[in-house]
């Protein structure tokens, strides 16, 4: 088994600007993924990633070794040190993978539900709002400008897998795009909004949320046709994002799957 050990190996410096740069993710169309539970949903989702990186100290490992033998390819091996300094994380499960993002078509027609985030721009928050939507079966995602990269390590770590199961689309022209979804269309404020538990969410729908601090744009606004808040005590002057995402999903889904009212 030959063991890569050098920081100037062309493919290791490639990784390194992989992780860091969102414009080469971008440009390329790859992204780094790491841990055995982010590679499991890339393989279930899309098959074997391009490559298949792993420390050396975990080729023993059992359930990494039965992750490689599930991909069929070959794995990169690289010394433990050089593992963990490409690792995004303090303790490396020893596994980790380039991949190639996938591609999206556009907004697909049938979809009844899906949200729009604007200028989410928090790699915590914005994982954290993937994984939700991928929790209450959420199809598609579109991120409009100033919003954190999807494809980042934050992002992925902080969605556990979310993004394989979900449609990401970026887009440039959100508020027109929003403006385009055939069905409620709901953009959250902190005060002011119908209240989440008076909306009835069982029809198609499509949730808009904002950015930490100044909430979702004006174009956004006038491209909605509901707008909605949660209650919270008068003392709190918001919620975070990512949480109120998550109650706003869950309600819906909550509806989704309550027996229809009596007549």
């Amino acid at each position: 088994m030959t063991i890569l050990r050098s920081r100037d190996n062309p493919r290791v410096r490639r990784w390194r600007r992989l992780i860091a740069d969102r414009q080469l993710r971008r440009r390329t169309r790859r992204a780094w993924i790491e841990g055995v539970r982010l590679v499991a949903a890339y393989c279930d989702a899309h098959g074997a990633p391009l490559t298949l990186i792993l420390d050396a100290q975990a080729s023993g490992n059992r359930e990494i070794a039965a992750l490689v033998s599930r991909t069929g390819i070959a794995p990169v091996v690289l010394s433990s040190s050089l593992f963990a300094e490409l690792a995004d994380t303090q303790t490396p499960q020893g596994v980790a993978a380039e991949i190639a993002i996938p591609r999206t078509p556009d907004l697909a027609a049938g979809i009844t539900h899906c949200v729009f985030l604007d200028g989410v721009g928090d790699p915590g928050n914005l994982g954290a709002i993937l994984r939700s939507a991928a929790a209450f079966a959420v199809p598609e995602v579109v991120l409009g400008s100033g919003c954190a990269d999807p494809w980042s390590p934050k992002v992925l770590r902080a969605a556990m897998g979310a993004h394989f199961a979900l449609r990401l689309r970026e887009s440039a022209e959100l508020s027109r795009r929003f403006a385009q979804f055939a069905g409620e269309r709901i953009c959250t404020v902190p005060r002011g909004g119908t209240p989440l538990q008076d909306i009835d969410l069982r029809g198609p729908h499509a949730w808009a949320f904002g950015g930490e601090g100044r909430g979702v744009s004006e174009a956004m606004l006038q491209a909605a046709t509901l707008r909605a808040c949660i209650p919270i005590d008068p003392a709190t002057e918001s919620l975070n994002v990512a949480v109120a995402a998550s109650l706003c999903l869950y309600e819906a889904a909550r509806q989704r799957r309550a027996p229809p009212p009596h007549q």
